[in-house]
């Protein structure tokens, strides 16, 4: 079981109140994360990452074991400590501005 937090708007739309948990088939990776999310939510569709090209939004981030997975590929496997359930997947909002 993997725990994923997700920024507050992304869980009003989703219309849940902490984290998720998800069941991962597979090789767990931010791109199954997302898939799994998507699916079980159909509102966040388009809101992690890009419909057309699957690359996740500019001001969204992804975080797990004190480590920015940002800019990791979508397809590497998750941390271990988050395939065992005692890290959370975070997907963050980044702020922006000046």
């Amino acid at each position: 079981m993997i725990r994923v937090a997700i920024p507050f708007h992304l869980r009003t739309l989703a219309g849940v109140a902490g984290d998720v948990e998800l069941e991962i088939e597979g090789v767990a990776t931010i791109h199954t994360v997302v898939d799994a999310l998507e699916a079980r939510f159909p509102a966040l569709k388009g809101t992690i990452r890009d419909p057309v090209t699957r690359k996740r939004r500019p001001l969204l981030r992804f975080y797990a074991c004190s480590e920015d997975l940002s800019h990791e590929p979508m397809d590497a496997p998750l941390p271990d400590a988050v395939l065992r359930g005692a890290e959370t997947l975070i997907i963050l909002g980044a702020i922006a501005g000046g």
